[in-house]
């Protein structure tokens, strides 16, 4: 059986538990490996290696360590495929959705790489003459990454590449479902040459490595991609220990269809964002904010194509919906179907787990349509995290304005009109921080900043330069050559 271990000041080790739990295929039921089950121990050595490699990472030119990641860049486009079908087997999205995963961490090396050539500051004039005056980013110092299942090695990339372009080291919890593939990225980055220490792989739950992460007094920031509940309790506990977080959380978001709208092009957006990744992501599609107008002709439309979506083993390039991750996810998601149908909300489709020969040894659940759902439902309000859509009409553009802004997440929304004029008051309306128009809830680009509103983080940005801001502080620095005592706001008036 194939062991999963640490990875620890440049060495693969056991946890000084030797405990392992097993790395279960969500599609199959099949047992892919052994994982290695961390102490507070083992996050104290990696903390001390990350510490150590920092002092001199951080006085490497950022050219000269964006060099390494162009080299990680190269060889996660040479293993695109292996890691796409590890991915698949290890998590359950379909294989197509696999590959463009490992994509988005190949454009975010390549990307970030670039950032060691810019990584700009501020030089302006200063009000004092014969002052010099700037502003440079300078590393915090280690940095604690916990990653989800969900992305496991796009998310990782966000967090890991800009934290390290920018002269920090990190200490690396991934998610206990998805351990496989983030040995794997790690094995790409001691390949690249990445000098021992600076990154650091500890296995294990979240109440023990978690918790060992955010409280340990070396660690000087918190990346957190998560439930909202969690990270709400990284908030507090790290806040109180005057450490930085950045949160990214849950997501409710909607699809507003109006009644110039393309249906047909909605369709295909509403069935990618909600029932590609079987749900199982932060953008998902969760509502759909429809007219009046076009409802009927909308509900008809998705009613014929939900039922071409073959539900399997996503390494099947035939297959459309892979597997939840696993069973308590299931009974999370039966549940709010229960609770709609208590609610009032009509079941268009599906609403059960999803049986049949192929998929008795996996965790797979029928993509479900609600529609008359009124705004305030559970259905409406929660995030399910699971192939659920609710379908609720409405009867103008600030009506679906009203409804979108009424839950307590803000992370993605879109909307679909051939108005510019609407279009552009969605653009500036619509509170979440990222907005598609004529385009489903999901397809963000690396080069632009990731995150949302309200619920959904703590302001923060995955991605894009707005995410070396997580990774650095500003050091302003005033150089004074005029010989004498300027006292600034004294002698300049």
């Amino acid at each position: 059986m194939k062991k999963v271990l640490n990875f620890i000041n440049g060495e693969w080790c056991e946890s000084t538990t030797g405990k392992y739990t097993s790395v279960w295929n969500p599609a199959t039921g099949e047992v892919l490996a052994e994982v290695t089950q961390s102490s507070k121990e083992d996050v104290d050595r990696a903390v001390e290696a990350a510490k150590s490699a920092q002092k001199s990472w951080r006085l490497v030119p950022a050219p000269e360590r964006a060099e390494i990641l162009y080299e990680v860049a190269y060889l996660l486009k040479q293993r695109k495929e292996e890691l796409a079908q590890i991915l698949t087997s290890e998590m359950g999205k379909v294989i197509d959705e696999g590959r463009g995963e490992v994509q988005e961490a190949i454009d975010m090396a390549f990307y970030m790489a670039g950032e060691g050539r810019r990584m700009f500051g501020d030089t302006v004039p200063s009000e004092l003459r014969n002052k010099f005056a700037m502003s440079v980013r300078v590393p915090v110092g280690v940095a604690g990454l916990i990653t989800p299942w969900n992305f496991p090695i796009a998310i990782a990339s966000w967090k890991s590449l800009p934290a390290l372009v920018t002269g920090n080291a990190i200490v690396w919890k991934p998610a206990t479902e998805t351990p496989i593939l983030a040995a794997e990225f790690v094995r790409i980055y001691e390949e690249a040459g990445l000098p021992k220490g600076l990154i650091n792989l500890v296995h294990g739950s979240g109440s023990v490595v978690g918790n060992a992460i955010v409280e340990h007094p070396g660690i000087d920031l918190i990346s957190f991609t998560g439930s909202n509940e969690v990270g709400r309790e990284i908030n507090g506990r790290a806040g109180a220990l005057l450490k930085r977080t950045s949160l990214e959380m849950g997501g409710k978001n909607a699809i507003t269809v109006l009644e110039d709208a393309d249906v047909d092009l909605a369709v295909e957006g509403i069935l990618w964002g909600a029932f590609g990744t079987s749900g199982q992501r932060c953008t998902a599609t969760s509502r759909v904010l429809v007219h009046e107008k076009v409802k009927e002709e909308l509900e008809g439309k998705l009613l014929e194509r939900i039922g071409e979506l073959k539900l399997g083993n996503g390494l099947d390039e035939t297959v459309k919906v892979g597997p939840v991750i696993n069973r308590s996810s299931l009974e999370r998601i039966a549940e709010y179907v229960k609770i709609g149908r208590e609610e009032g909300a009509k079941l268009l489709a599906g609403g059960d787990v999803a049986t049949g020969e192929e998929l008795e040894n996996g965790n797979f659940f029928s993509p479900t349509i609600f529609t008359d759902v009124k705004p305030g439902m559970r259905i409406a309000m929660e995030e399910i995290f699971g192939p659920v859509v609710s379908i609720i009409p409405i009867t103008s553009l600030e009506e679906a304005v009203e409804i979108n802004n009424s839950v307590e997440f803000g992370l993605s929304s879109a909307i679909y009109t051939k108005n510019v004029d609407r279009a552009f008051e969605a653009m500036r309306d619509l509170d979440t921080g990222i907005v598609y128009v004529n385009a489903g809830t999901t397809g963000a680009e690396i080069h632009l900043p990731f995150g949302g509103t309200k619920g959904t983080g703590n302001g923060h940005r995955d991605s894009g330069v707005a995410s070396l801001d997580v990774y650095t502080e500003w050091k302003s620095i005033y150089v004074d050559y005029s010989g004498k005592l300027q006292r600034a706001q004294i002698d300049n008036y």
